[in-house]
């Protein structure tokens, strides 16, 4: 799309996240406006002078077609918050990343994931815990999502590959690296059979600071996080904390007493997490019983473009027509019959008075 130029524009540019790129975009109209924005228009939208300065000086140097071209010569996707491929769950989680990197390939079936974190330092408990459970998950139709990280992420994202399922790595650094390298075959696999994605522009380094940055895609990309063993100050902790503040169900595997590496998980089920001794735990949870089959009737796209173009906004959490509309930049009136006929085929439903989300 023209605009995602733009995107990767502003997503060049430090200081610049979500909240005030949606400023901008408020006050200058559009995406295209706002990159072309004189300083006094960015004042005026609330930049800092240090930001404008930032900014000015990004739009002078920065050749936007040469950094696509460098994307698409590295296998890179960039899929802009505009794009119908934009992925629906990340789409209603707070501040989604207006632009994100995409090496491999998403796909409908990745509606239904369920997020596996936990320890770099696993024990063998953990990792048969962590192998079969995915198994399972995946054997239900479901994806994985982890963080590709040492331990229960490469783990799972082994055990989804090896099941012959889908699975996403979420990455600290650009998506044309790998962190750590020594998981480039393992990526190399993922990407073949999912994708590995980034919301940081490539050559991005895997610096301290953008690891709690990639845990809110991990939870944002998932229906819910399973924790498989984790310590009381471990980083799959702050995943959970993302999870539950983008509203995600949180289940844990219990673990022995004695074991500091299940301290962590056994305090989350004391504190309400669900208790996981089967997949089928959290496919009963989540209603994902029936992923599979939901997969085939997803895949069922309406032949009708407008309609398709207005499902493919429509997510698990409850949108207004008139934030369908305004997103899709359709009339009303087109957005409107859509719905109806969508309602009618049972792909989404109304939870509220013009208020529509998946139907399954």
């Amino acid at each position: 799309m023209e605009n995602t130029r733009y995107y990767l524009g502003f997503n060049r540019v430090n200081g610049i996240g979500p909240a005030r790129l949606d400023r901008l975009i408020e006050r200058c109209g559009s995406i295209e406006a706002a990159w072309r924005a004189s300083a006094a228009e960015l004042a005026a939208a609330g930049l800092e002078p240090k930001l404008i300065e930032a900014l000015i000086e990004t739009r002078r140097t920065l050749d936007l077609d040469r950094e696509m071209e460098r994307a698409r010569r590295a296998g890179i996707t960039l899929i802009d918050r505009e794009n119908p491929a934009y992925p629906s769950l990340l789409r209603h989680i707070p501040s989604p990343p207006p632009l994100i990197y995409v090496r491999g390939a998403l796909s409908d079936a990745d509606a239904w994931s369920v997020a596996v974190v936990g320890t770099r330092q696993p024990t063998s408990y953990g990792r048969e815990a962590t192998r079969r459970l995915t198994t399972g998950l995946v054997e239900s139709g479901v994806t994985i999502v982890s963080g590709l990280a040492l331990g229960i992420d490469s783990i799972a994202h082994t055990a989804a590959l090896d099941a012959g399922g889908r699975t996403l790595a979420i990455l600290p650094c650009g998506a044309d690296m790998v962190y750590p390298e020594r998981h480039t075959a393992l990526a190399q696999r993922i990407a073949g059979s999912g994708a590995l994605i980034s919301e940081f522009p490539p050559g991005a380094r895997p610096i301290p600071q953008l690891f709690p940055v990639r845990n809110r895609l991990i939870s944002g990309l998932a229906r819910g996080v399973l924790v498989v063993e984790a310590g009381v100050k471990s980083g799959a902790l702050i995943t959970v904390d993302y999870a539950l503040e983008q509203g995600r169900d949180v289940f844990a595997v219990p673990g022995p007493i004695f074991s500091p590496r299940s301290e962590g998980t056994n305090q989350l089920i004391r504190n309400g997490a669900g208790l996981v001794t089967c997949a089928g735990d959290i496919l009963d949870a989540l209603d994902m019983s029936v992923a599979a089959s939901q997969q085939e009737v997803r895949a069922a796209l309406p032949d009708d473009p407008v309609e398709a173009a207005v499902l493919s906004l429509v997510g698990y959490e409850p949108l207004h027509i008139d934030d369908l509309q305004r997103r899709s930049s359709m009339p009303v009136y087109e957005v409107s019959a859509a719905l109806a006929v969508l309602e009618l085929k049972g792909f989404v439903r109304q939870c509220a008075p013009m208020c529509y989300v998946l139907a399954h």
